[in-house]
């Protein structure tokens, strides 16, 4: 296993020198444990071959940017109009295969393509770490030490099972793979085979990227009969206790009409023939935007654990025609 280079290696310090022992170490520890779980011997000579511990990584899980942006300068980044309309390009021009995968899992396709645009640009941008580098990587560093060498456990099976090479199995500086940037646990769990070839290839295979996240979603009780919810005005008075997205917070529309919550334009909010549960959200706390949120946004707050990611995909498709 390399860590540095030979001709680094003759001015490592002791410091360095002790983490490289240390690293070596723990990656013997997560080799025995996959032999444990059924890793076959080859899957583990070749992933472990040249194992790189990569500082870049952890610091870009501590990086933490020095000013927050609030959801009115993250949207139009997250969601500028050049996106938009590659998203409605790509929507048309992969309409046939998209409407046959969201009527299997019942998952509007403009959802789809929008978690793929949010998610790696449409393909475009999936991350360049070797994937057991990474996630052995941030489970040495110990914050989620568990979490990650559950994940590297995953990884390895994904390699074991074939379903990638490994001089191809990169992905972010956390682990996240291919163009719907799932973690290895997602990918054994809900990864799908799109256009029926027995793979499951969320890199290169649109198909399967498309099936793979309406399969998440699915899973998650997504209902494509509603959409996501709605930008809402509130009253004067109201009381911010009510909001959150606890069970026992949610309230159908006329309720939430009730305590003189109102569309963005200031009309009366829709009256629908079913109770639909409702969760009032403040991503900003009091001082920005309110929404009324439904079951589908709970389903992409499962996905990615950030009211910006998930409002930033749920504008996009909401621009998706």
């Amino acid at each position: 296993m390399t860590l540095y280079s030979a001709a680094a290696s003759s001015t490592t310090t002791p410091v360095e020198s002790s983490e490289e022992m240390r690293f070596e170490q723990y990656l013997e520890k997560l080799q025995a444990e996959a032999r444990q779980a059924g890793i076959s011997e080859s899957t583990l000579q070749a992933a472990f071959a040249n194992v790189e511990y990569r500082p870049r990584a952890v610091t870009a899980d501590r990086n933490q940017p020095e000013k927050k942006l609030t959801l009115d300068e993250y949207l139009p980044r997250a969601v500028p109009d050049w996106k938009v309309k590659q998203a409605n390009e790509l929507y048309q021009k992969h309409y046939d295969t998209l409407q046959r995968i969201g009527q299997q899992y019942g998952v509007q396709p403009r959802f789809i393509v929008a978690l793929w645009g949010v998610e790696s640009n449409f393909g475009r941008f999936t991350g360049n770490y070797r994937v057991i580098d990474a996630l052995a990587t941030m489970a040495f560093e110990g914050r989620r030490e568990a979490f990650f060498r559950s994940e590297t456990m995953a990884a390895l099976k994904i390699l074991d099972e074939q379903h990638i090479a490994l001089d191809e199995f990169k992905g972010s500086w956390a682990g996240a793979m291919g163009q719907c940037q799932f973690m290895p646990s997602s990918f054994l769990a809900y990864a799908a085979d799109g256009n029926g070839d027995g793979k499951k290839d969320i890199w290169t295979t649109e198909a399967d990227v498309f099936a793979s996240a309406a399969n998440y979603l699915a899973h998650f009780d997504w209902n494509d009969e509603f959409t996501w919810g709605r930008q809402v005005r509130l009253p004067a008075t109201f009381d911010y206790t009510l909001a959150g997205r606890e069970a026992d917070k949610a309230k159908d529309l006329q309720q939430w009409q009730a305590l003189g919550v109102r569309r963005l334009n200031g009309q009366a909010l829709p009256k629908l023939d079913k109770a639909l549960p409702a969760w009032l959200v403040l991503p900003d706390d009091t001082n920005g935007r309110a929404y009324l949120v439904y079951g589908n946004y709970n389903a992409l707050m499962r996905w990615n654990r950030s009211h910006y990611f998930a409002l930033a995909v749920s504008h996009l498709a909401d621009k998706i025609r």
